[in-house]
């Protein structure tokens, strides 16, 4: 009986906590509902949340897809309510016609902030206002998009092609084929980049010669397992239990705190190395450039790295992890994509092994198609939310209350016959180019891979730099041979939702030289 008292204290919080969320939630008449999904009168969409949650994109796809309306609602008691939605009218009205009602809202950021702080991934308001327009200041100037071009060409000829290379082997016997897992290279490959070219650091995740280097796989798992991590608060359906962890320290928030110290110690190496830096004012890298101000603390400039790191090693590596497996079921496609790199080769007269400038990446209309082909079947960033600040009307007269939380699916936008035909599920890349075999881009409220509106994407135009100099350079003298068998099912590769849509496992796969590039 001692024992019950203590007991209790403990309960009392999560209890009164949930009841109070339930008391509000059933008072409101307003609450949303889901074509094909039924709500249980006390306890909401909880149920389905539970079921699924191991399926969670492939679920609310499922309802988007099936929903007249293009869209699916939720509540559930103590955790939030709010809409996923597929319709790109709803996508334009959220991101563009009425922006300033539907900010991250405290509710999210909350959620982040350990990890990422107020980046510009995690802020709102003015403190997100100043670092946009920073930001944009420095993407738009030549000199950085030069600066990319560098740097991304010297990862591919130094590191990049020597690992495929020496995984290939040399064909006459001296050397075996290994496999290889692309999507551990790649994620080695866009943190190398967006450190050089966002900071100034050159972390050699892959180092000179290709060779992979051991001790920052330790790093690597540790920003991998944060963002894996931090995700999952918002994928559990009974959200206080994040918090209830937290507090006490133990199970996956215990190994999320450890994980972003380790992450937040690399990001402040960065920072306080480039404040020591005699030549900050003469550097290309867009961390310099915003010491240079000095006006940022240390943790803001922190946060600041942490925004860059996400958008550069993840989003690239992911997009291109799935288009080499969807490339690797349609031979057509990668010869159309060789015979566009030898026509740019023959046009501007260089020599395969050789860089591409800009304006070569820019002629490869097929490729850029192919590329926003894959990533419209396999979005990097496959959902986003926001918070509804006020009450407001979708287009189509539905409700959505202050509080709310609403989100935009780009993943099930993909797989929509009312957007992209019948034929939506099919990876075509002629859907892209017209007659004269130019790429036509898509509105981005229905191709919303980049975002859109005021928050619309500003790395666009380098991520393109990056997958089109991979592609190209890889299809010029390679094949890339996806090992089906070690993939569970031999089918579609299980994804990780993290920040990024990830392959589960990783993407293994046998490289070979093709006979002309000996």
């Amino acid at each position: 009986m001692d024992s019950y008292y203590p007991s209790m204290f403990f309960l009392l919080p999560p209890i009164l906590y949930v009841s109070y969320h339930l008391t509000r939630i059933l008072a409101d008449k307003k609450k949303p509902t889901t074509h094909g999904l039924k709500a249980h009168p006390l306890l909401g969409h909880l149920p389905a949340f539970v079921n699924n949650s191991h399926r969670f994109l492939d679920w609310t796809t499922e309802l988007i897809v099936g929903s007249p309306e293009m869209r699916m609602g939720f509540w559930i008691p103590g955790m939030r309510t709010g809409i996923i939605t597929g319709n790109p009218a709803d996508v334009e009205h959220i991101l563009r016609t009425n922006f300033a009602n539907y900010p991250k809202g405290e509710h999210a950021i909350g959620m982040l902030e350990d990890f990422l702080g107020h980046g510009l991934f995690n802020s709102d308001g003015e403190q997100w206002l100043w670092q946009r327009k920073n930001a944009s200041y420095e993407f738009s100037k030549r000199s950085l998009r030069k600066f990319v071009v560098d740097v991304v060409q010297a990862e591919v000829a130094d590191r990049f092609l020597p690992l495929l290379r020496r995984a290939a082997g040399d064909g006459r016997g001296d050397g075996d084929v290994v496999v290889l897992d692309l999507q551990d290279v790649l994620q080695r490959f866009g943190f190398d980049t967006i450190c050089l070219v966002a900071f100034g650091h050159d972390p050699r995740c892959l180092a000179d010669g290709g060779v992979m280097e051991d001790a920052r796989s330790e790093f690597m798992h540790s920003f991998g397992e944060a963002q894996d991590l931090v995700v999952g608060r918002f994928l559990d359906p009974i959200e206080v239990s994040w918090k209830i962890k937290k507090w006490l320290n133990v199970g996956t928030e215990r190994r999320l705190r450890k994980a972003i110290a380790d992450v937040h110690a690399f990001a402040m190496d960065i920072v306080r190395a480039r404040r020591q830096s005699s030549s900050v004012q003469d550097r290309d890298d867009v961390l310099s450039r915003f010491v240079a101000s000095d006006e940022h603390s240390d943790e803001v400039l922190r946060d600041i790295v942490l925004s860059f790191l996400i958008a550069g090693r993840e989003t690239t590596a992911s997009g291109l992890s799935w288009f080499f497996w969807l490339l690797s079921s349609r031979p057509d496609v990668a010869a159309r994509i060789a015979d566009e790199v030898r026509a740019v080769r023959k046009a501007t007269g260089t020599r395969p092994g050789e860089p591409f400038g800009f304006d070569a990446l820019r002629e490869m209309h097929y490729l850029h198609a192919a590329l926003t082909e894959s990533m419209r079947l396999y979005p990097p960033a496959p959902i986003d939310s926001q918070s509804c600040a006020a009450d407001d009307t979708l287009p189509d007269g539905t409700l959505v209350r202050a509080g709310w939380t609403v989100m935009y699916s780009a993943y099930a936008m993909g797989r929509l016959a009312d957007i992209w035909g019948e034929d939506c599920l099919e990876y075509r890349p002629e859907r892209w180019l017209g007659e004269d075999g130019a790429f036509q881009p898509a509105s981005p409220f229905r191709f919303t891979v980049f975002h859109a509106g005021p928050r619309m994407c500003l790395g666009k135009e380098m991520a393109y730099v990056q997958m089109k100099s991979i592609v190209a350079n890889v299809l010029e003298e390679f094949v890339v041979d996806v090992v089906k068998e070690e993939i569970a099912g031999g089918g579609v590769p299980e994804h990780v939702l993290s920040m990024t849509l990830r392959m589960k496992g990783g993407l293994p796969v046998k490289i070979r030289r093709k006979a002309e590039a000996y």
